[in-house]
């Protein structure tokens, strides 16, 4: 599970949304749109995901 990877793509602006998830996305490694970030398949990153999830189109 260790080598399961998660590829994920900011798709709607930052802008106007919550400081927290603003937070969020730059911690998932994503800085402007359309900007992409290959992540470990991990609980902690699964919820970041989640919280985040309207701005963010995910594959893998």
């Amino acid at each position: 599970m260790a080598d399961k990877k998660i590829k994920v793509t900011l798709v709607k602006s930052i802008i106007g949304t919550k400081e927290s998830h603003r937070a969020t996305v730059r911690g998932l490694g994503l800085r402007r749109l359309n900007s992409s970030s290959i992540l470990e398949d991990t609980p902690a990153v699964r919820g970041m995901i989640n919280k985040v999830s309207y701005l963010l189109k995910c594959v893998g």
